[in-house]
């Protein structure tokens, strides 16, 4: 009988994983102002999922993606500008967060891997097309 409860208990841990919290206020929930529902579905969709990383927040069915919608919305509906909620946001989570984030020191290689890859691949090409001829 012990032999079964360990296995049994680590294949029933992703059960245990999700919530039985109901969803955040507005996770689901459209503002009544279209240019405020503009306005956060455009901020949301430029937030990455700190759950599933490769989804935006308005994509997302992670419980904190949910969360993280709500809050947009409701400080969108409070007044604040997209722009602020998004400072706030890297302020708090990282400029990870952000599926384009600010040139920095930390964030260079993220821009110049791609230009140098590109710099290097027409050198290499033109090197090889130069000896053919």
């Amino acid at each position: 009988m012990k032999r079964l409860l360990i296995p049994l208990l680590l294949v029933s841990a992703p059960l245990m994983a999700d919530s039985s919290m109901p969803d955040a206020a507005y996770a689901n929930v459209q503002l009544s102002d279209p240019a405020q529902e503009k306005a956060a579905k455009a901020l949301m969709e430029s937030i990455r999922c700190l759950v599933c990383q490769g989804q935006s927040i308005a994509d997302s069915d992670a419980e904190m993606a949910g969360d993280m919608r709500s809050l947009i919305r409701k400080r969108i509906a409070a007044g604040e500008k997209p722009v602020a909620i998004r400072a706030w946001l890297v302020e708090r989570y990282g400029s990870y967060i952000s599926y384009s984030p600010p040139f920095s020191g930390a964030s260079a290689s993220i821009w110049m891997v791609p230009l140098v890859l590109l710099i290097l691949g027409g050198w290499l090409a033109r090197n090889r097309f130069r000896k053919r001829g």
